[in-house]
């Protein structure tokens, strides 16, 4: 009896530890990478750090080529802003006294060094660092190459059966236009997550949560990240 577990979300840059925390939960990943780019509160490009002067965001400067309208696959990145070496500069400055830098950063340098035209090609390249440091090991799939059918909750459903879901994992912010209707036509179940942010040692001052998985594992190291992560389930 198939009883695969299946979580879907754009891929963003950087993402916070609830996204990996449904990581541990799934049988798959699908980067929905085919739908629209946000230009509003997007997390598409950008994710936020703690500095001495408070929470700040790390941005990746983007561009496209077709209209507004453009899918998250079409985004472009800049490269004629030198954001690598400005992210990096701020992460040293941020987190050089983290009990985790001396063994994240020569690894993140590497990340930041790979050279690709796409942000969903950055953006992914990094996911897939981050899942290593946390012990994750789960497939992952592009929307654009399942080639879905329908929009909203039905666009999902056209995934999950695609790859034979039987349970699909949600962020809790999707209740706001979840209709349950399109998966109990096609008996997928929907399971909510239930995360709660885990508190650690952090740098500059009082504990700010909802940060990038970074400020976990430039503060605490690999190890320490990972038993924190997993503290969560």
């Amino acid at each position: 009896m198939n009883k695969k577990t299946v979580v879907i979300h754009q891929p963003d840059f950087m993402p916070y530890l609830g996204f990996f925390q449904r990581l541990l939960q799934c049988d798959l990943y699908i980067a929905l990478d085919h739908v629209q780019f946000s230009r509003g509160r997007a997390w598409h490009h950008r994710d936020k750090i703690k500095t001495p002067e408070g929470i700040k965001w790390l941005t990746l400067p983007i561009r496209f080529t077709g209209n507004r309208l453009s899918p998250i696959r079409e985004a472009l990145l800049n490269d004629q802003l030198n954001w690598r070496e400005e992210h990096l500069h701020q992460i040293i400055r941020c987190y050089s006294d983290g009990a985790g830098f001396d063994e994240i950063f020569p690894e993140l340098q590497q990340v930041y060094a790979f050279q690709c035209e796409r942000m969903v090609d950055f953006n992914l390249h990094a996911l897939k660092w981050l899942m290593t440091k946390f012990g994750i090991t789960v497939p992952m799939a592009l929307s654009s190459e399942l080639a879905p059918r329908d929009r909203s909750n039905e666009m999902l459903v056209s995934l999950l059966t695609k790859v034979g879901a039987a349970a699909y994992l949600s962020g809790v912010g999707a209740l706001d236009y979840f209709k349950p209707e399109p998966f109990d036509a096609a008996d997928i179940r929907v399971i909510w997550q239930n995360f709660t942010h885990p508190v650690y040692h952090q740098l500059h001052g009082e504990f700010a949560p909802y940060l990038s998985s970074l400020d976990l594992l430039l503060n605490c190291g690999t190890e320490k990240s990972r038993e924190i992560l997993r503290s969560c389930l």
